[in-house]
């Protein structure tokens, strides 16, 4: 699909058909996209949490604002920031740099030692709101990524976080809930699916400087 036509394709779906199930291959295709996220340093503070099982699905609706969506989706990505960026966490980041790369240490220890003292003087809070910017990147390109394989999704940020971290025991694993999105196949009764979708002129939301 045309990436534009993809984009006009899609909405935020407000009913899912619960009876269709995202194929393998395509979730393949998402994983893949969100590893290739663009994120600030190259990072990457943000995980991904893809959930299939429908008994869990039904239980986050109630902290999902009640957003039946939740509960009928094929799968549930749950976007979460890794809150323990600290001198080993960026150590390992550049060890993959020159193992990847074959970059010499020398190359990249001053950028490193300037992260490492950059992050060293920041506290939990301003971690985790940097963090949670990296996951906006990362549902913007997932939402894009969807509509390239007609997959619908439904961005939200109305949820309970302290109770998914809870359900999901993510405090544990270092990490905090900072959005969710259901995607799946929209139902066919969805009366927001055939609605024009409403945007600006280009002219207003586009300053072009020549």
């Amino acid at each position: 699909m045309n990436i534009v036509k993809a984009l006009q394709w899609r909405y935020a779906a407000k009913k899912f058909d619960s009876s269709r199930v995202i194929p393998n291959d395509i979730i393949e295709v998402i994983k893949e996209s969100f590893n290739l996220t663009a994120s600030s340093y190259g990072l990457q503070p943000v995980k991904l949490l893809l959930v299939s099982n429908k008994s869990i699905l039904q239980e986050l609706v109630p902290l999902s604002s009640n957003q039946q969506q939740v509960g009928q989706a094929s799968h549930l990505c749950v976007f979460c920031v890794d809150t323990n960026i600290d001198e080993a966490y960026i150590r390992s980041y550049f060890e993959n740099i020159k193992s990847t790369r074959n970059t010499p240490d020398a190359v990249l220890s001053s950028f490193r030692d300037s992260i490492i003292s950059s992050f060293g003087s920041k506290s939990t809070d301003e971690i985790y709101n940097w963090g949670a910017k990296q996951a906006y990147l990362a549902l913007g390109n997932m939402l894009t990524v969807c509509a390239t394989q007609e997959i619908d999704a439904c961005p939200m940020e109305g949820f309970d976080p302290v109770g998914y971290d809870a359900y999901f025991k993510l405090k544990e694993q270092g990490l905090r809930s900072a959005l969710v999105m259901p995607i799946g196949y929209r139902a066919e009764d969805d009366m927001f699916a055939d609605m024009k979708k409403v945007r600006k002129d280009l002219k207003d939301s586009i300053i072009e400087i020549k």
